[in-house]
């Protein structure tokens, strides 16, 4: 069985008869073995026996030679045939005929030659799933649609973890552009009638914690290098030339000899420059205080917690719900060694009755009685430099009044296809979710829905035959919102089940660090904390 795609060129008369001008093969698949002469000589032939068949009413044809029979059907300015033995089932070449015109449509946004020049490919592998080996396959559109996008559950993951990724460094990005601004413009704001010095010593102790690794002796940094008196009588330098600190500064080279005595490791040298008389700006490659870089800015501290909570829910369309689900654990990541003996006192605000297990290392009776995670050994330290987890909380419920979020879906079906009603609510205005995605799938081979009303942003993808609503912050000044379109085709089981996805940086059981301490005196340790809960499952079926 051989299959060909062809333009074809019309020249109408006043009697509505068709002729043919000329052939212009655009696509061709041989599902036997054949020469190319055989595949152009049976290509040229049928031009001619087309002019010669007189019954142009059927919209199905066929024509037949002492070797072979054509069957073919015209599609708008395209021929679509296929070149079979004469000793073939004629109503299943017919019936491949038809599934071969249909494919076209859904790969093609027009039929023409241009379109489907650029997309000859897709075509050629969707052929490929309707004929195999010169026989059929008993196969239906939509499994050729599936077959040919070849869907990974584990590619959709990948993706979906690197464009999670790419946000976060992009997030991550703005917010050190921001901080380094800030940095710029009050170094600006320091007076410059007390010279150069004077506003010294103050710059080394805002940026001292991002641009020297060792940072255990911050504090007392601050105390003893933020007294600018020592330097106040250096004379100020002239607008618009750049002060160099070389060999010949004694007290500069004084000043970094001293700091490198208390420990602290300068990674570079360089120079501060005035760029006018208001703002003076700090040049990273000629700074004379340490180097530091963007990533210096972010808020992570030496002790970092990550309180983070996966959400699995399953909701019935018609009300009530089959499952929800919560997993969330707290983990520690720690810097330097010596801050590695410490304690956590937890802030377990929840009222949903979560069950609560702390690891096995950990001192449970403390936990218990005062909220205190700390290690059972307290001269053995937590790991450095790994994320450990220290706590985890699981909760269950088959209650509707846990949910933070509830959507409704009204299809209705008519005459002209089926209407869809959506809406969206806030359970819980405490929340705020973000970037959240509703996807409603469609009956199979739907044309785009009408979109009647929406409130967000709505995008129709053909491919996956679905229909995606976005929004990017849902909180308590929108937390109602509808959808509503209508589609040509379908019924009710068509649009479920409709997934949901959003993330939070307010937890579902509220349990997060309060305070974190040195095990061995009890003092406060400076920690950074991040929270956020993400949707593992929310469908609603």
């Amino acid at each position: 069985m051989s299959y060909a795609l062809n333009v074809q060129q019309f020249l109408v008369s006043q009697e509505w008869s068709y002729k043919c001008k000329f052939l212009l093969a655009l696509l061709s698949r041989q599902f036997v073995e054949m020469t190319r002469s055989r595949v152009e000589g049976l290509l040229s032939a049928f031009p001619k026996l087309l002019n010669a068949d007189k019954n142009e009413s059927r919209q199905h044809t066929f024509i037949e030679t002492e070797s072979v029979r054509y069957v073919y059907q015209p599609l708008d300015q395209l021929y679509v045939f296929l070149i079979t033995t004469k000793a073939s089932n004629i109503l299943e070449d017919l019936e491949t005929l038809r599934l071969f015109a249909r494919v076209i449509p859904e790969y093609c946004r027009s039929c023409d030659e241009k379109e489907v020049m650029e997309r000859a490919f897709d075509l050629v592998f969707a052929f490929d799933e309707i004929v195999a080996l010169g026989y059929r396959e008993n196969v239906n559109l939509s499994q050729i649609r599936t077959y040919v996008d070849m869907d990974s559950h584990d590619e959709r993951v990948y993706y979906q973890i690197k464009k999670s990724q790419e946000e976060e460094a992009k997030k991550l990005a703005k917010d050190k552009a921001r901080e380094l601004t800030r940095a710029k413009l009050e170094a600006g704001k320091r007076p410059r009638d007390h010279g150069m010095y004077t506003g010294f010593g103050p710059q080394i102790s805002k940026i001292e914690p991002a641009a020297v690794k060792e940072r255990d002796s911050d504090s007392s940094l601050m105390t003893k290098y933020s007294n600018p008196s020592k330097y106040a009588n250096k004379p100020p330098a002239e607008a618009g030339k750049a002060m160099k600190l070389s060999a010949k500064a004694c007290d500069a080279d004084a000043f970094v000899d001293q700091l490198k005595s208390e420990g602290l490791e300068i990674l570079s040298n360089g120079q501060l420059k005035d760029q006018n008389n208001d703002a003076q700006a700090v040049k990273t490659e000629e700074l004379s205080i340490p180097f530091f870089s963007l990533s210096d800015f972010f808020t992570v501290e030496i002790v970092h917690v990550k309180c983070e909570e996966k959400l699995s829910v399953a909701v019935k369309r018609d009300g009530g719900m089959e499952n929800l689900d919560v997993h969330g654990q707290l983990s520690l990541y720690i810097k330097n060694e010596a801050f590695a003996r410490i304690m956590v006192k937890v802030a377990n605000n929840d009222k949903s009755g979560a069950q609560l297990q702390t690891h096995p290392n950990l001192d449970k009776k403390a936990f218990a009685s005062n909220g205190l995670l700390t290690l059972k050994n307290v001269g053995k330290p937590f790991p450095v430099n790994t994320e450990v987890s220290v706590l985890k909380w699981r909760f269950q419920s088959q209650d509707e009044a846990y949910l933070p979020f509830s959507l409704n879906c009204w299809p209705s079906e008519s005459a002209d296809g089926c209407e869809v009603n959506i809406e969206y609510t806030l359970e819980d205005e405490n929340m705020q979710l973000e970037d959240v995605l509703i996807t409603i799938p469609l009956p199979s081979g739907s044309p785009a829905p009408v979109i009647v009303e929406c409130d967000g942003e709505y995008k129709h993808v053909r491919m996956h035959n679905c229909l995606e609503w976005r929004l990017p912050l849902i909180d308590y000044t929108n937390k109602q919102g509808c959808l509503e379109f209508t589609t040509k085709m379908g019924h009710v089981d068509h649009f479920f089940p409709i997934k949901i996805q959003f993330s939070s940086k307010q937890l579902f059981c509220n349990i997060t660090a309060e305070q974190v301490s040195l095990a061995d005196d009890n003092n406060p340790v400076k920690f950074s904390q991040e929270i956020k809960l993400i949707t593992e499952k929310y469908i609603v079926v």
